[in-house]
């Protein structure tokens, strides 16, 4: 699983004009999810995320972390982050999942969240065309790779 962190002061995701999900400070999450992915990086990531100290103290210092400040959260499915770029000029997926691993990891994963933050953790819609707009706060934003844990 690949996840690319953005602090933001807000974040919006919409569908066809509908707002799907909606936050005021704390992490967009953008997920996109290959087929090697399995419940223990689902673990891993949201350990990872919610831990992790990314959010200014009362010192000013990136001391604190999503849970630590109260922060929400909102999740956006993205396969172009498994996006390769290698040979030619047109991307590449072949390492993103199909729909039938995709969905149930997405779902698990923004269970996970709800569970371990305990609170609701909003959405876009899986396989949609989505607009997403935010306020990126920092701007602070990170990538990790559950499969290559650096």
């Amino acid at each position: 699983m690949r996840v690319l962190l953005q602090r933001v002061s807000r974040a919006e995701v919409t569908v066809a004009g509908e707002t799907k999900g909606k936050i005021d400070a704390g992490l967009l999450i953008l997920l996109g999810i290959e087929a090697a992915d399995t419940a223990e990086d689902i673990e891993w990531l949201v350990r990872k995320i919610l831990s992790l100290r990314i959010f200014e103290d009362a010192d000013g210092k990136m001391n604190a972390s999503v849970m630590d400040t109260d922060g929400e959260l909102l999740v956006v499915s993205q396969f172009t982050l498994h996006a390769r770029v290698k040979k030619g000029t047109r991307p590449s997926f072949d390492k993103a999942a199909r729909p039938e691993i995709a969905i149930p990891l997405y779902e698990a994963f923004v269970a996970a969240l709800e569970k371990q933050s305990g609170k609701p953790v909003p959405t876009g819609e899986f396989g949609a065309h989505m607009e997403v707009a935010l306020v990126n706060d920092g701007p602070v934003t990170i990538w990790i790779d559950s499969q290559n844990r650096e």
